[in-house]
């Protein structure tokens, strides 16, 4: 019987393959998100509140056979700066072959250190093709996609890593076999993200099932990594003593919140926790995550991309409509410094800084190709499953 971490007590460091984190916490991929200026951002803020960036930040995802065929705008996605390191990429694949092609591609070209599997996006678009977290529970097929990534990245030092979900739906649970499979093909860790496909982002997560998987893992010897409803430092040390788990990802509950990988680190290492910021601390955080988005993407770019995170960063400060309609607006990074500016003196803090945000919806029955349900054991690769990096 797996042994819970007593509260209060600080997790062992967390080992992937060969790579040691100081801090068990793992940024988790998300789409349009976790592009090289946000992880860079993270990172500076972490090292810049505690001394130290020690945890894992993941790209967002990449697709196995956009990469293999060069896709432009993939290749720009795999972009990771100096401070990166170790680089961390997740892979989005249906298919053995492209999978092989595209970690060989990985371990031959330098592309990054680690190597993470995503068998758990829940989108329909991606479902209804038998991607996504409709894949584990083709076992046969997911496990020939495993172990086709750790075949190609074999000798490499490179581990491969695994995210799913529960399953497909509470009738449909995959979890603990998509554990156990893993471990036989020679993956390095697993992660949980803590609710069904007909979950998607509602709900609350089952921790219990974190802990169902931690057991069951246990003789594999393999980390399991928690997912779900991470929001505050406290969250992540209680999943850790709840559920015995290795270590912690974070997705949604660091939209606007990239302070919040020094946070998490800080409790679980027994350090004192960095306060949540001012609205003034906020405004130059912003300020320099569009200078990133820049740097990386060009300044119209920018321009673009920092709207969607202002909203996030802004969240619970009395800063009003109109202010937030003018962020929406700019087009310049002088325009943005010049509207930041009137900010930049606040004290205010946010309330309820650590509510759940981003996507949430509400549950709904997960669309998926035809018959996909009937055989399991069906190693088909699913038609027209992979999706490239520009949203086709």
């Amino acid at each position: 019987m797996t042994q819970l971490l007593p509260p209060n007590v600080a997790p062992a460091p967390l080992r992937i393959g060969g790579y040691e984190l100081d801090s068990p916490v793992i940024l988790a991929p998300m789409a349009g998100v976790t592009n090289m200026p946000f992880r860079v951002l993270c990172r500076e803020i972490e090292e810049s509140l505690t001394g130290t960036s020690s945890g894992l930040y993941v790209c967002e995802m990449i697709t196995a056979r956009a990469l293999v065929e060069r896709n432009e705008k993939t290749l720009h996605m795999t972009t990771f700066a100096d401070v990166e390191k170790p680089r961390s990429m997740q892979l989005y694949t249906v298919d053995p072959r492209y999978t092989y092609e595209a970690v060989r591609m990985i371990v031959e070209e330098d592309i990054a250190d680690h190597v993470d599997m995503n068998f758990g996006c829940p989108v329909p678009k991606v479902t209804r093709r038998g991607g996504g977290s409709a894949i584990p529970y083709k076992r046969k097929l997911y496990g020939n996609i495993v172990a086709a990534a750790v075949r190609a990245a074999e000798g490499s030092g490179i581990p491969i890593t695994v995210k799913f979900r529960i399953g497909i739906d509470n009738e449909h649970h995959t979890h603990l076999d998509a554990g156990r499979i893993a471990a036989e093909e020679g993956a390095a860790a697993v992660a949980l993200h803590a609710r069904t496909a007909d979950q998607r982002y509602s709900g609350m997560a089952h921790w219990g099932e974190i802990a169902r998987l931690v057991e069951h893992m246990e003789p594999t010897g393999l980390p399991v990594i928690g997912n779900g409803d991470i929001f505050a430092a406290e969250d992540a040390a209680r999943m850790m003593s709840e559920t015995g788990c290795h270590g912690v990802e974070v997705g949604r509950g660091c939209l606007g919140r990239p302070w919040l990988f020094a946070q998490l680190g800080a409790q679980l290492r027994g350090e004192e926790i960095p306060g949540e910021p001012t609205l003034g601390d906020v405004s130059r955080i912003i300020y320099r995550h569009a200078e990133l988005l820049a740097s990386h993407d060009g300044e119209e770019h920018a321009c673009r991309d920092i709207r969607k995170h202002t909203g996030w960063y802004l969240r619970g400060f009395p800063v009003g409509g109109e202010f937030r309609k003018n962020l929406a607006r700019v087009e310049s990074l002088a325009e943005l410094s010049e509207l930041l500016s009137t900010i930049a003196d606040s004290t205010e803090l946010a309330e309820n800084a650590d509510d759940a945000r981003g996507r949430q919806g509400s549950s709904s029955k997960v669309a998926l190709p035809e018959g996909w349900l009937d055989d399991p054991e069906d190693d088909t690769v699913p038609e027209g499953a992979e999706i490239d990096n520009n949203g086709g």
